[in-house]
């Protein structure tokens, strides 16, 4: 007998609200390009996350509100979708 041991959850949101975006890219610019087509003139907060010992790629924190979980999942893909970011947490 298989058992199966499943502990993942959904996420159980009340929207609006606050959503963070982690970041990553190869310069801050680009980044910041990257957030401008993908969320064109919407009110945000973008802010410096961390860099790698290299230099070779920056973290920023994107913060918005969020109104449904639609939206939260379109950007999340459009942003992970765009060439200018290399990954999105």
């Amino acid at each position: 007998m298989e058992i199966i041991n499943d502990n993942t959850q959904k996420l159980e949101l009340s929207y609006p609200c606050s959503w963070c975006y982690k970041l990553v890219g190869h310069e801050k610019e680009a980044i910041q390009k990257a957030i401008h087509d993908v969320i064109i003139d919407r009110e945000h907060d973008l802010t410096h996350s961390n860099a790698s010992k290299t230099g070779k790629y920056v973290s920023m924190n994107l913060d918005l509100v969020i109104q449904n979980e639609d939206e939260r999942n379109f950007i999340y893909e459009a942003l992970k979708a765009h060439q200018n970011i290399k990954m999105v947490l």
